[in-house]
């Protein structure tokens, strides 16, 4: 697979001598940018999705004028709101876990960023709503936007409203007070989460990267299964 390097570096050229990390590679480079014809190509062709990068920039990372060391396709791809690529990354195999340096999971990167539709993907695939990093989760970053609709998101997948990061502060802690999402969050803190809600985020949770696949071959009701799968009920039943 084609390389592209970007600056010397120690730690580099130490990484590479161990085969733990990467310079960024054309993978990257789709991902970040969009491309997903040119990435679907690529994984075709067997490049690997999960490949890291170290000490890298590119014109991506120089939006918010930051070195993300150690990132992933994935990351790249949440990063640009590229929800085309994500999707197609985790059906190769995307590893949704993965942290880079500066946000943590592909999932804390698509609630910075703000990328609804990103953070939808990731978590209609499993990916884990209360990962956290320096005991920061996704639903802090949402918080921290002040974005509404992505704290409803993360709050039906099972976002624990009441999680402390290294600060000991909340999610509500990050908003002002008597602002939109600090009552969205105030609510959330104050009412339990409904037993059919409860429910679905249990057998989500059970069922993990699974769940897209898994909710249809128990042998539910479609509207059950539709409500398991985060999509509108049919019409009519079969």
């Amino acid at each position: 697979m084609e390389i592209t390097r970007a600056r010397p570096s120690l730690y580099g050229e130490i990484a590479h001598g161990l085969g733990f990390w990467t310079d960024r590679s054309a993978v990257h480079e789709a991902a970040a940018q969009g491309r997903v014809t040119e990435l679907q190509q690529l994984i075709e062709g067997g490049a690997a999705v999960n490949i890291v990068a170290v000490d890298s920039i590119t014109p991506l990372h120089e939006v918010d004028a930051r070195n993300i060391d150690g990132s992933t396709p994935l990351c790249d791809a949440c990063s640009a709101g590229n929800s085309e690529c994500v999707q197609l990354m985790i059906d190769q195999g995307g590893f949704m876990e993965a942290h880079d340096c500066h946000y943590g999971t592909p999932l804390h990167v698509a609630c910075a960023r703000q990328h609804y539709d990103c953070a939808k993907v990731l978590l209609n695939a499993g990916a884990n709503v209360n990962a956290a990093k320096l005991h920061e989760t996704a639903l802090h970053h949402a918080a921290k936007t002040k974005n509404i609709d992505l704290i409803e998101l993360l709050v039906e997948f099972g976002a624990n409203v009441c999680a402390r990061d290294n600060l000991n502060k909340k999610p509500i802690q990050y908003t002002s007070h008597g602002s939109p999402s600090y009552l969205c969050l105030e609510f959330y803190e104050n009412s339990p989460l409904s037993l059919q809600q409860i429910s679905r985020v249990a057998v989500r949770k059970a069922l993990g990267t699974r769940a897209c696949k898994g909710v249809s071959k128990l042998g539910l009701p479609k509207r059950i299964v539709s409500f398991l799968s985060y999509k509108p009920p049919p019409i009519f039943e079969s």
